[in-house]
């Protein structure tokens, strides 16, 4: 896929339309930007996970990772299941973990060497 080049003879309508897909794409990697979120992410890429797996995963409290996952669920990047008292969650589209691949790769994967 080429990237597009932006050009002084775009019409009104291409650059409104580019500055929607900036703002989505900025609210994307907003919520993707914290650490506890990206790890969420991270756990999720594997498949669904109850709160109580995540919280046992990241070693932390009930309450900062509901905090993530609301964010997350916020801008779309996650969608939960209650089962009974349960809640679980899991990827709301390939977008995340697309994204997780080349962080893995620019960050992670030198590390495995």
């Amino acid at each position: 896929m080429a990237f597009p080049q932006m050009t002084g003879d775009m019409s009104p309508g291409e650059l409104d339309r580019m500055v929607e897909n900036a703002t989505r794409a900025s609210n994307f990697l907003k919520a993707i930007s914290h650490e506890g979120r990206l790890m969420i992410l991270c756990h999720l890429v594997s498949g669904e996970k109850s709160v109580t797996e995540l919280e046992r995963l990241l070693s932390a409290r009930q309450a900062a990772v509901s905090q993530q996952l609301s964010r997350l669920r916020l801008e779309g990047l996650v969608v939960p299941r209650r089962e009974g008292k349960a809640i679980y969650y899991r990827l709301a589209d390939d977008r995340p973990a697309r994204i997780l691949e080349v962080v893995y790769e620019l960050f992670c994967a030198q590390d495995q060497s």
